[in-house]
């Protein structure tokens, strides 16, 4: 069976913007001019991994060391610069859980325009609708004809985890999301992510939680300066993590 990711050679080249933070004699001096050489860095570089159908890896490295990255190249939603990531298989992005919502839209309204952005159908949406919304929680389903410009953050988190969580994707993508919610909602999130691990899905994690790692991941990779260092088990990459972290 093929690999359901795989990354050759990845990388993917991004320019910082400075002209905001010049002062006027600089910018006077300079007219907001930068060498490519100062403007130009590589958040990842010369990454190579496969992901098997059905395992479970969790990416840790230093803040900034390129793990959201990997996550939104895997996702689609970057173009590599080097290389290439090739996924085989639709993905459920659990990455920024309000994106995609319109403020002027209801709860309603925004569940089936984020739905149908996944792919869903509307039939699919309309058959689980009382599903998803029930497991957003109470205030939520209160809400659900109110324009999400009244809902609080957390409000906002709960209906974006609830609809990706129905997915029936086989890849989930999940960037820190288990830090949301209150313990109530993070104990459901847990036990939505055991049930859908129970059903062969194939899950890639970013996160800083050690708990979260090994509950969940058994692989893990180690991202040091955009670089993949170590490519193992999840204790493996967590130990060169904490070496790294104690230079």
């Amino acid at each position: 069976m093929p690999a359901i990711i795989e990354a050759e050679g990845l990388g993917i080249q991004f320019v910082r913007n400075r002209r905001r933070q010049l002062r006027l004699r600089e910018l006077l001096i300079h007219r907001g001019r930068r060498s490519a050489a100062t403007d130009q860095f590589w958040p990842l570089r010369d990454v190579s991994f496969r992901i098997e159908p059905g395992e479970t890896v969790g990416v840790v490295g230093r803040n900034g060391t390129g793990k959201s990255t990997l996550l939104r190249l895997i996702a689609g939603v970057l173009i590599p610069d080097e290389g290439r990531i090739r996924v085989r298989g639709a993905v459920a992005p659990l990455l920024e859980l309000s994106a995609g919502f319109s403020n002027d839209l209801t709860g309603r309204e925004n569940l089936y325009l984020v739905g149908g952005l996944h792919g869903l159908s509307t039939a699919y949406l309309r058959r689980h609708f009382d599903e998803i919304v029930s497991f957003a929680g109470e205030q939520v389903e209160r809400s659900v004809d109110t324009s999400v410009r009244h809902y609080s953050s957390g409000m906002k988190v709960r209906l974006g985890f609830a609809i990706i969580a129905h997915l029936p994707h086989p890849i989930l993508l999940m960037d820190e999301v288990t830090a949301v919610g209150d313990a109530e909602f993070r104990a459901r999130c847990y036990a939505t992510i055991e049930r859908l691990l129970a059903e062969g899905r194939t899950l890639v994690l970013v996160s800083h939680n050690e708990k979260d790692l090994t509950r969940f991941c058994r692989r893990g990779l180690y991202l040091d300066a955009g670089r993949l260092t170590v490519d193992g088990t999840i204790d493996e990459a967590l130990r060169a993590y904490a070496s790294a972290s104690t230079r």
